[in-house]
């Protein structure tokens, strides 16, 4: 007959069963859940890593890109180049693409980029013109390899409005708008040269180039002031506004030296002072190349502390998972507890092995009576009956009351 002692282990576990398939169930669209969240924050993080490597190759082409130009215009003047200056900025540029170029996917581009500069080194030009030519061929070349990292980075799919707005100013505006400059500075001195009869051609060419300085840096301007108006950051207005503004002032100095005099084309007089467009020219890249600095370095920021919180949401994830797991699954671990007490409990109360005594191990039983002793002791295993003479294994030492008996005997 069982006791009800012993059914309340299998009532409780019966109890236990719906708890614990519910808690199974629940386990499976945690997990995933859990899993999913993981894998979102993770990628999240690893995309705003490859943005801050195209932020750091953009430094690199901004370098060159000084470099190019003012070997471009001086080339064009027929001035002393400064290739040492041009030289460092490609050897750098060689050094992050050798780093990155691999993740960002630029290898051939910059390739191609490289060896149109060292040929530029190489080659000694007849003709300003093709001077001219020949360096725009090597700028048009650098401007597609800005938009190559831009791409391959993910900086052109940037998702917050701030970073976004300053990548677009780094990585597109501001490189146009210097070589525009550079491009209509060059002209201005072309312009000088050519006779009388292109006058009317070389009027449209300065207007164009002059648009396309203006046009960028327009677009600049208001991209900038976008980012400052819609961020969080408190730095990126302090540190943005001033150097925007010296810019735009030096955009619009260029501008003015550069103006034509439509009134009388056919004349000298309508053509712009090549001097004074230089010297504006230098101002524009100066600025340029300060403002470039610090939206670099402000997207940097911005994308490090995205970084930062997206490692902070991985922890909460983490956290969560763990919180709603035992929240969840609670019966399941007191499943689990009971077992591991019930099987303690019944390995305590376990009945002895079949064959074992009371007295003696399994296999070992104890003997039953005087005869079993002699039994287990008489040689040949025959039991005797116990007599004068056949002393018993148990009467190992002979006691006073035998040796009395024997006297009454007698």
């Amino acid at each position: 007959m069982t006791l009800p002692a012993e059914r309340s282990p299998d009532r409780r576990m019966s109890g236990l069963l719906p708890r614990l398939l519910l808690a199974v169930t629940l386990l499976v669209p945690t997990l995933v859940l859990s899993v999913q969240a993981w894998r979102g924050t993770d990628e999240k993080a690893a995309f705003a890593e490859r943005e801050r490597a195209g932020v750091e190759y953009l430094r690199a082409l901004g370098q060159i890109t000084l470099a190019l130009v003012d070997a471009q215009s001086a080339a064009v003047a027929g001035q002393p180049v400064p290739r040492d200056a041009l030289n460092r900025a490609v050897a750098e540029g060689g050094t992050v693409d050798a780093r990155l170029g691999t993740e960002l996917r630029t290898h051939e581009r910059w390739a191609g980029v490289r060896a149109k500069i060292e040929s530029l080194s190489d080659r000694s030009h007849t003709y300003p013109e093709a001077t001219y030519t020949a360096y725009t061929e090597a700028t048009d070349l650098l401007l597609a390899l800005y938009a190559k990292v831009r791409d391959t980075s993910g900086l052109v799919r940037d998702p917050d409005p701030d970073s976004y707005q300053l990548q677009d100013s780094a990585g597109e505006e501001l490189p146009e708008s210097v070589v525009a400059a550079g491009r209509l500075a060059d002209l201005a001195v072309l312009a000088a040269a050519r006779p009388q009869a292109e006058l009317v051609r070389t009027a449209g060419e300065l207007s164009n180039a002059r648009a396309e300085v203006l046009d960028p840096a327009h677009d600049l301007v208001t991209n900038l002031q976008l980012a400052v108006d819609s961020t969080d950051s408190g730095t990126l207005g302090g540190n943005l506004l001033g150097e925007l503004d010296a810019y735009q002032q030096a955009v619009e100095a260029l501008g003015a030296a550069a103006t034509l005099d439509t009134g009388n084309p056919n004349t000298g007089d309508a053509l712009p002072d090549p001097a004074a467009v230089a010297a504006a020219r230098v101002v524009v890249h100066a600025a340029a190349a300060a403002l470039s600095a610090t939206v670099l370095t402000e997207i940097d920021q911005l994308l490090e502390a995205r970084v930062d919180g997206l490692g902070t949401a991985r922890l909460v994830t983490v956290a969560a998972g763990v919180a709603l797991f035992l929240i969840g699954h609670a019966p399941l671990l007191v499943f689990l507890v009971f077992l591991v007490a019930a099987g303690r409990r019944r390995g305590s109360t376990a009945p002895p092995a079949p064959g074992a005594g009371p007295s003696g191990p399994a296999g070992d039983p104890a003997p039953a009576g005087r005869a079993g002793a002699v039994a287990r002791h008489w040689p040949g295993g025959t039991p005797e009956p116990p007599g004068p003479g056949h002393p018993t294994p148990a009467d190992t030492t002979p006691a006073p009351k035998q040796w009395e008996h024997s006297g009454a005997a007698r």
